[in-house]
C-alpha cells in the first residue's frame, strides 16, 4: 500500500470512529478549583537595584545609571564621592543596574516574612553570575505611591546557565508590612470564576448550587447567591456568620457544583510547534488535501471497501482524534497545522482557532 493511502485511510476510520468522550452531564466538582475569592490576589512589588561582586561582566562606567545609582551607594555607606564625581567609577565592572521583583501570595503574608525575588538585568551587563543583590527597597506598582513594602538583598542564583542575565534570590526579599487583602465589603463577597471557565451559564449553575445548598436553608434567605456577569457571583455572609466569615466561604468553596463544560478552542504556536485543544472539537464533513496527506472527516468514499463501518455510529467526528492519527502516521506538525487551517477555513472546524 503506498504511503498516501495508507495515511488516507488511518486518518478516516480513526476521525469518523475514535470519538473522544465528552465530559458526563452529572460530572462534579468542587467550586474552588474554578474560582477564587475577589480581593485574595497577588500582589507585585518592585525596585531598581545594584548586582555587585561581578567578575567583570557588569555594565561598565559607559552606563551612566549605574554609575549614579552605585555613587549614591556609596555615599549612603559613607563614601560620599570626590569632586569628579561618577568619573571615578568609569572603571568599575563589577556592577549591574537591576530591576527587582517579587510576587507577596494571594493568601497575603506578615511583617517579617522572607520571599524569593526576581532581578534582571537593565543595563549592558553580560551575566550575573556569582553576583548579590545590594540592599534594594521595594515598593508597590503605583510610582506616586512611595512606600517601601519591603528590602531585597543576598546571592543571585540563576535558574539557567543559558539565561545568565536574570536569577533569582531565595529568601531574599523581606516584608516590611503585614498584607491583608479584604475578601468581604458590607457583609458580602464575590466568587471569580477563572477566565477560562468565565461564562453565563457556569456563574447561573455555581449561584444556583450555593442557593440549592444547606447553606442557604441554614439561612434563612430567599437566596444568598446571585450572578451579576459572566465572571463574578454575588455571596451575602449570613447573619450567623458574620463574626466568622472565614469559615462560611471555606464551606461554600466546598460545594460540588456542575463540571463546566470547557469552550471549545484551538491554540496553535508555528513557532514551538504546538498544538494545544481545549474541550471537545467537532469537525465537519470535508476532504483535506495537502502535500501528499489526503484526509477525509465524516463519511467515506473509495476507503470504504477497505474498511466497514458501524452504521449506528452518530456522533460527529473529533478534531483530537484527528491529529492523533496524522501523528501516529508522522505527519509533520508543519503540515497537520495547515490542514487544521484548513479545515477552520472551510468552516468545518468547530471551535475558535487561535494561532499565536
Amino acid at each position: 500500500m503506498r504511503p498516501w493511502i495508507f495515511r488516507r485511510l488511518v486518518a478516516a476510520i480513526v476521525a469518523a470512529c475514535c470519538c473522544a468522550g465528552a465530559v458526563p452531564a452529572d460530572a462534579k466538582t468542587l467550586l474552588k478549583t474554578i474560582c477564587r475569592v475577589k480581593g485574595q490576589e497577588e500582589n507585585t512589588l518592585q525596585g531598581l537595584g545594584l548586582v555587585v561582586g561581578l567578575k567583570g561582566t557588569g555594565d561598565g562606567g559607559s552606563m551612566l545609571p549605574t554609575m549614579r545609582s552605585l555613587a549614591q551607594a556609596l555615599q549612603f555607606l559613607g563614601s560620599p564621592m570626590g569632586k569628579t564625581g561618577v568619573a571615578e567609577l568609569k572603571d568599575a565592572k563589577n556592577v549591574a543596574l537591576v530591576l527587582v521583583t517579587a510576587t507577596v501570595p494571594a493568601a497575603g503574608a506578615r511583617q517579617g516574612d522572607k520571599i524569593d525575588c526576581m532581578v534582571s538585568s537593565v543595563g549592558s551587563a553580560k551575566s550575573l553570575a556569582g553576583g548579590r543583590l545590594f540592599t534594594t527597597l521595594l515598593m508597590g506598582p503605583d510610582p506616586k505611591n512611595l512606600r517601601v513594602y519591603a528590602t531585597a538583598e543576598g546571592p543571585i542564583t540563576l535558574d539557567s546557565p543559558l539565561q545568565t542575565t536574570t536569577g533569582r534570590v531565595h529568601g531574599g526579599c523581606r516584608l516590611e508590612e503585614d498584607f491583608f487583602n479584604a475578601f468581604s465589603q458590607d457583609g458580602k463577597f464575590t466568587l471569580v470564576l477563572d477566565k477560562h471557565r468565565a461564562d453565563f451559564q457556569v456563574a447561573t449553575d455555581v449561584a444556583d448550587a450555593i442557593n440549592r445548598s444547606p447553606l442557604n436553608f441554614q439561612s434563612g434567605a430567599a437566596a444568598l447567591a446571585k450572578a451579576v456577569n459572566p465572571a463574578n457571583i454575588e455571596v451575602q455572609i449570613p447573619s450567623a456568620y458574620a463574626d466568622n466569615p472565614v469559615e462560611f466561604i471555606s464551606q461554600v468553596l466546598a460545594l460540588s457544583v456542575p463540571e463546566p463544560q470547557i469552550p471549545a478552542r484551538v491554540v496553535i504556536n508555528e513557532r514551538a510547534g504546538s498544538i494545544v485543544i481545549s474541550g471537545d472539537v467537532e469537525i465537519g464533513p470535508a476532504v483535506v488535501t495537502h502535500k501528499n496527506v489526503v484526509v477525509e472527516t465524516g463519511g467515506l468514499t473509495s476507503a470504504a471497501r477497505f474498511v466497514s463501518l458501524d452504521p449506528g455510529q452518530t456522533e460527529a467526528p473529533k478534531l483530537k482524534a484527528l491529529v492523533e492519527t496524522l501523528n501516529a502516521v508522522r505527519v509533520p506538525t508543519e503540515d497537520v497545522i495547515e490542514i487544521i487551517k484548513g479545515l477552520d477555513r472551510d468552516g468545518k472546524l468547530h471551535a475558535k482557532l487561535i494561532v499565536e
